[in-house]
């Protein structure tokens, strides 16, 4: 009877611990770097335990975003003791004031390694600062040691209509 009483309590404390970390990691942004190039900007997220459905990138005015709704895998045989890992996470990254992009060609890629890459790449005239652009999310199955030292343009996704660019992964994968 004390042992289960013990038990209880000590599931109970691994559970609230868990939760409050979970909270933490919600409430603190995605750590992320902004890199630019002659033609681009890359931001890069990272995103771990994530897949490209879990992800929304959009373009806001001068600011890259992104929302990550991850979800818990169950292991079989496995119970939860301790949820300390957020599954709702946001970031998001402003781009220099003098920044002229062009949003609707801006393109996103979850790596194989956890990381987020988004390709903002740079326009001759500004962007119209009140329009939202969605970005699709593709994987980078096939990355190599190459890959991360240079923004390769294989398993991205163009700018369109969320529904749209849904349905282009479909095709992609197929």
């Amino acid at each position: 009877m004390m042992r289960d009483i013990g038990s209880s309590i000590s599931n109970a404390i691994f559970e609230n611990i868990g939760r409050a970390a979970g909270r933490v990691q919600e409430n603190k942004p995605l750590p992320s770097d902004l890199l630019e190039s002659d033609d681009a900007y890359l931001v890069v997220f990272d995103a771990p335990g994530t897949t490209a459905s879990d992800i929304q990138v959009r373009y806001i005015d001068d600011r890259v975003e992104v929302r990550i709704d991850r979800f818990r895998d169950f292991y079989e045989g496995f119970e939860m003791r301790y949820p300390g890992r957020g599954l709702a996470l946001d970031g998001s990254v402003t781009l220099p004031s003098d920044a002229a992009v062009d949003p609707e060609t801006a393109q996103a890629t979850l790596k194989s390694n956890g990381t987020l890459h988004v390709r903002v790449p740079k326009a001759d005239t500004d962007h119209d600062e009140d329009e939202a652009t969605d970005v699709g999310v593709e994987t980078d199955e096939s990355e190599t040691a190459e890959d991360n030292e240079a923004d390769a343009d294989s398993g991205t996704a163009d700018v369109e209509d969320v529904t749209e660019s849904a349905d282009e992964s479909e095709d992609d994968d197929a």
